[in-house]
């Protein structure tokens, strides 16, 4: 099927009036990512020059629809090189960020490497500032934006169903990653104990909140890279 529009929210639209969600990134979002605005639109054009006028070939799993009734998919264009997969071209250039669904895992670690691809060669948006890797003491600005947090992780524990990764001494101020109870089941079912995340240093990523302290809620497993 051929794609006749990228919308500005990077949602392509097909000839037969389908509109497809791109599974798994995060495009810049501007102000809303206290970050330049022409990443934003740099990436929107990017993904129309790479989609608009191609034949699109589609992979989905259940849920194939978000609440939307876009169909959330793996997308290949045709005429792109080395299999035109628009996730990883657009990861591989800077003009994205991994943003796995807790509903939608397949494919983590190929986007991932594709980030990191781009996070070492400072492309696109990882030449900015505003998209650097977060430490757990530079946070208390972020809050309500997406960010990708690495520290090491200094104690971890389960209290009434809830996991708490916490990465500073003082539980009440320093940055804690959450894991809620209806969460606890993705990490069940993976044979992963939060509590074996003590001392592992991770990169983790998710939308920063504030309750006196910074956090952010992971969901599943895939949120959290175990770097050493």
């Amino acid at each position: 099927m051929r794609v006749v529009r990228v919308e500005n929210n990077g949602v392509l639209v097909l000839e037969d009036g389908r509109a497809i969600k791109i599974e798994g990134l995060l495009l810049p979002g501007g102000t809303r990512d206290h970050a330049p605005q022409y990443l934003a639109d740099q990436a929107v054009k990017t993904l129309s020059d790479l989609a608009e006028g191609g034949i699109v070939t589609l992979a989905a799993q259940k849920p194939k629809e978000d609440r939307y009734g876009r169909l959330r998919a793996q997308a290949f264009v045709d005429n792109q090189p080395d299999g035109g997969w628009l996730q990883e071209i657009m990861l591989k250039r800077g003009l994205a960020r991994v943003s796995i669904a807790p509903d939608r895992r397949e494919c983590a670690q190929a986007l991932y490497t594709a980030e990191d691809t781009a996070r070492h060669a400072r492309s696109g948006l990882w030449a900015q500032s505003s998209y650097a890797v977060r430490t757990p003491a530079t946070l208390k600005a972020d809050t309500d934006t997406f960010q990708i947090v690495k520290g090491t992780i200094l104690s971890a524990a389960v209290k009434n169903g809830r996991g708490y990764l916490d990465f500073g001494t003082d539980w009440s101020r320093d940055f804690t990653a959450v894991i809620s109870p209806e969460d606890m089941k993705a990490f069940r079912q993976a044979g992963i104990d939060p509590e074996s995340y003590e001392g592992k240093t991770v990169r983790l990523r998710g939308w920063v909140e504030s309750r006196h302290r910074p956090e952010i809620e992971v969901a599943v497993p895939e949120d959290i890279e175990v770097l050493q």
